[in-house]
Protein backbone atom coordinates (compact mmCIF):
# COMPACT_ATOMS: atom_id res chain seq x y z
CA UNK A 1 0.00 0.00 0.00
CA UNK A 2 1.04 3.71 -0.83
CA UNK A 3 2.12 6.22 1.79
CA UNK A 4 -1.21 8.58 1.93
CA UNK A 5 -0.20 12.32 2.44
CA UNK A 6 -1.05 14.43 5.56
CA UNK A 7 -1.86 18.41 6.19
CA UNK A 8 -1.26 18.96 9.61
CA UNK A 9 -1.87 23.37 10.28
CA UNK A 10 0.36 24.91 12.78
CA UNK A 11 -1.95 27.62 14.38
CA UNK A 12 0.15 30.25 16.78
CA UNK A 13 -0.86 32.98 18.94
CA UNK A 14 0.45 35.15 21.42
CA UNK A 15 3.07 31.81 22.39
CA UNK A 16 0.57 29.25 22.13
CA UNK A 17 -0.50 26.83 19.91
CA UNK A 18 -3.77 25.45 19.07
CA UNK A 19 -4.77 21.77 19.63
CA UNK A 20 -7.48 19.54 19.84
CA UNK A 21 -8.19 16.09 21.42
CA UNK A 22 -8.51 12.93 18.85
CA UNK A 23 -11.41 11.08 18.81
CA UNK A 24 -13.03 8.27 16.61
CA UNK A 25 -9.93 7.53 14.49
CA UNK A 26 -6.32 6.24 15.15
CA UNK A 27 -4.76 8.41 17.62
CA UNK A 28 -7.62 8.52 19.46
CA UNK A 29 -7.20 10.19 22.67
CA UNK A 30 -3.74 12.20 21.27
CA UNK A 31 -3.52 16.17 20.95
CA UNK A 32 -3.28 17.11 17.27
CA UNK A 33 -2.95 20.17 15.03
CA UNK A 34 -5.81 20.62 12.65
CA UNK A 35 -5.50 19.02 9.07
CA UNK A 36 -6.41 16.19 7.42
CA UNK A 37 -6.17 14.41 3.78
CA UNK A 38 -5.03 16.08 1.10
CA UNK A 39 -7.41 15.80 -1.54
CA UNK A 40 -6.86 14.86 -5.50
CA UNK A 41 -5.67 18.34 -7.40
CA UNK A 42 -5.49 20.21 -3.93
CA UNK A 43 -2.21 22.47 -3.32
CA UNK A 44 -0.83 21.59 0.98
CA UNK A 45 -2.00 25.11 1.38
CA UNK A 46 -5.37 24.78 -0.18
CA UNK A 47 -5.97 21.72 1.91
CA UNK A 48 -4.38 23.26 5.00
CA UNK A 49 -6.87 26.55 5.02
CA UNK A 50 -9.81 24.14 4.17
CA UNK A 51 -8.99 21.75 6.84
CA UNK A 52 -8.60 24.28 9.04
CA UNK A 53 -11.68 25.85 8.57
CA UNK A 54 -13.80 23.09 8.65
CA UNK A 55 -12.64 21.49 11.81
CA UNK A 56 -12.07 24.76 14.07
CA UNK A 57 -13.48 27.89 12.07
CA UNK A 58 -10.32 29.64 12.20
CA UNK A 59 -9.74 31.44 9.11
CA UNK A 60 -5.73 31.32 8.64
CA UNK A 61 -5.03 33.42 6.05
CA UNK A 62 -1.59 32.38 3.76
CA UNK A 63 -0.49 29.51 4.92
CA UNK A 64 3.81 29.16 4.84
CA UNK A 65 5.03 25.61 4.26
CA UNK A 66 6.91 23.77 7.20
CA UNK A 67 8.86 20.63 7.29
CA UNK A 68 7.35 17.24 6.69
CA UNK A 69 7.66 13.78 8.80
CA UNK A 70 7.35 10.59 8.05
CA UNK A 71 5.23 7.70 10.18
CA UNK A 72 4.43 4.31 10.23
CA UNK A 73 0.73 3.29 12.06
CA UNK A 74 1.12 -0.53 12.17
CA UNK A 75 -1.92 -0.87 14.16
CA UNK A 76 -4.06 0.30 11.48
CA UNK A 77 -1.31 -0.61 8.63
CA UNK A 78 -1.00 3.02 7.14
CA UNK A 79 1.50 4.98 6.30
CA UNK A 80 1.32 8.63 6.00
CA UNK A 81 4.01 11.30 5.19
CA UNK A 82 2.50 14.75 6.86
CA UNK A 83 2.99 18.28 5.46
CA UNK A 84 3.05 20.91 8.08
CA UNK A 85 1.78 24.24 7.29
CA UNK A 86 1.84 27.61 8.96
CA UNK A 87 -0.63 30.23 9.39
CA UNK A 88 1.20 33.38 9.43
CA UNK A 89 -2.17 35.15 10.41
CA UNK A 90 -5.57 33.48 11.53
CA UNK A 91 -8.31 35.08 12.66
CA UNK A 92 -11.33 34.21 14.96
CA UNK A 93 -11.86 31.71 18.09
CA UNK A 94 -12.12 27.81 17.65
CA UNK A 95 -15.12 26.33 17.34
CA UNK A 96 -15.95 22.35 17.66
CA UNK A 97 -16.92 21.90 14.31
CA UNK A 98 -16.92 18.03 13.97
CA UNK A 99 -17.65 16.52 17.17
CA UNK A 100 -17.30 13.42 15.76
CA UNK A 101 -13.48 13.68 15.31
CA UNK A 102 -12.43 16.16 18.04
CA UNK A 103 -13.52 16.35 21.69
CA UNK A 104 -12.50 20.11 21.02
CA UNK A 105 -9.67 22.72 20.83
CA UNK A 106 -7.83 24.50 23.22
CA UNK A 107 -4.37 27.01 23.21
CA UNK A 108 -1.62 25.42 24.91
CA UNK A 109 1.85 27.37 25.55
CA UNK A 110 4.83 25.97 22.92
CA UNK A 111 6.68 25.00 26.51
CA UNK A 112 3.80 23.22 28.60
CA UNK A 113 2.17 21.08 25.52
CA UNK A 114 -0.22 18.72 26.57
CA UNK A 115 0.04 14.10 26.38
CA UNK A 116 0.05 11.89 24.12
CA UNK A 117 0.65 14.34 21.48
CA UNK A 118 -0.14 12.29 17.96
CA UNK A 119 2.55 10.71 16.30
CA UNK A 120 3.25 13.22 13.44
CA UNK A 121 3.26 16.32 15.68
CA UNK A 122 5.02 14.08 18.11
CA UNK A 123 7.77 13.60 15.14
CA UNK A 124 7.96 17.08 14.41
CA UNK A 125 8.63 18.50 17.61
CA UNK A 126 11.58 15.68 18.44
CA UNK A 127 13.10 15.95 14.22
CA UNK A 128 12.38 20.04 14.37
CA UNK A 129 12.06 21.48 17.56
CA UNK A 130 8.72 23.56 17.70
CA UNK A 131 9.91 26.99 19.19
CA UNK A 132 11.08 28.04 15.88
CA UNK A 133 7.92 28.36 13.94
CA UNK A 134 6.55 30.48 16.51
CA UNK A 135 8.86 32.99 15.99
CA UNK A 136 8.50 32.87 11.85
CA UNK A 137 5.00 33.07 12.53
CA UNK A 138 4.65 36.09 14.67
CA UNK A 139 7.86 38.00 13.34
Amino acid sequence: MSPQIGIGVLIFREGKILLGRRKGSHGAGDWSAPGGHLEFGETPEICGIREAWEETGISTGKLLAGPYVSNVFPEIDKHYVTLFMLSLCSEGEPVLREPEKCEGWQWFSIDSLPEPLFAPLRTLIDQYGIHGYNGVVNS
